[in-house]
């Protein structure tokens, strides 16, 4: 075993927009902002969101082809997919929609009894938007 121990995990994302990107994930999907900084040349910023607990999900190909069918229906994602964990998936989704992502698949009873809706952000990113529904017994 290990002595080191992970503190945090930060999804670093180069958005061709950053204030796109910002409102989308600050304003419609509700991560308050942690920080903003911006280069000694002051022609670049970032920003730093927070977005509740992070894990990070380790799935081989034949796992990861499994999600897509039950989210989506076909194989979609890349090697990186962000799950954001919300209270109602299809308000979220609504918002989301709304605010410029294209819906890939709408919210989906999924068999680990969670709500998925799959969706392509701003910054290239595609998300999974999800709501635990609780012990299905």
């Amino acid at each position: 075993m290990s002595n080191v121990r992970v503190a945090q995990l930060r999804l670093a994302v180069t958005a061709e927009d950053r204030e796109v990107a910002l409102r989308f994930y600050r304003d419609v999907l509700g991560m308050p902002e942690v920080g903003t900084y911006t280069s000694p040349a002051g022609d670049g910023r970032v920003t730093i969101l927070d977005a509740g607990r992070a894990t990070l999900e380790l799935a081989d190909p034949p796992y990861a082809a499994y999600i897509d069918e039950v989210e989506v229906g076909r194989r979609v994602a890349g090697p990186i997919r962000v799950a954001l964990e919300v209270a109602d998936a299809a308000v979220a989704t609504g918002a989301a929609e709304d605010a410029g992502a294209r819906v890939l698949a709408p919210p989906t009873t999924t068999p680990w009894n969670s709500s998925n809706a799959r969706l392509e952000a701003p910054a290239g990113l595609q998300i999974t938007l999800f709501a635990e529904l609780g012990d299905p017994g």
